[in-house]
C-alpha cells in the first residue's frame, strides 16, 4: 500500500494481495483519524460480506471467491470507546454483471484498489445498543 496526504484528504492505493480492512486500519492508526469517510473502486478475488438480520440481531457472512470489481466501496472511521473503528460496505460485480455486497469484514486486492479518504474535523464516538444489536454513533 502506498498514500499520500493532501491536506484532509488521503488518496491511497491498495496492491495485490492486500486486505482492504486491514489497510484502512493501517492508515488511520498511523494519520491518528478519529473521524473520516471512505470511497473505494478496484478489482478483488476473494470478499466476506454480512448481512445483519434485524429479528435475529445476528450477522450472516458470505464468502466469495473469483474475479470482481468493485462497484461501490463506502464507509466511516470513527472510534469506539476513543479506539479506532470503521463500518464499510461493499458491492462487488462478477464477469456476468452479477452483483454481490454487504457489510465488509474482508476483501483481498486481486489488482489494485483506489480509496479516497475524507478526514473530518471532529470526533464521533459508537456505543452498543441493545435495543437494536449493533455498534451505532453516538451523537
Amino acid at each position: 500500500m502506498k498514500y499520500q496526504r493532501f491536506e484532509q484528504t488521503i488518496i491511497v492505493r491498495m496492491d495485490k494481495g492486500e486486505d482492504i480492512v486491514e489497510q484502512v486500519r493501517n492508515v488511520a492508526l498511523k494519520e491518528k483519524i478519529k473521524l473520516a469517510s471512505i470511497s473505494a473502486l478496484g478489482a478483488i478475488n476473494e470478499f466476506t460480506v454480512g448481512v445483519f438480520k434485524t429479528k435475529e440481531k445476528k450477522y450472516y457472512a458470505n464468502e466469495f471467491k473469483g474475479d470482481f470489481e468493485i462497484v461501490s466501496l463506502t464507509g466511516t472511521i470513527n472510534t469506539m470507546n476513543d479506539e479506532y473503528y470503521s463500518h464499510m460496505h461493499l458491492s462487488a460485480g462478477n464477469d456476468q454483471g452479477q452483483v454481490f455486497g454487504g457489510h465488509l469484514n474482508k476483501a483481498i486486492v486481486s489488482a489494485t484498489c483506489e480509496m479516497v479518504i475524507q478526514i473530518i474535523n471532529g470526533e464521533v464516538d459508537r456505543y452498543f445498543d441493545e435495543e437494536v444489536g449493533l455498534n451505532l454513533l453516538k451523537l
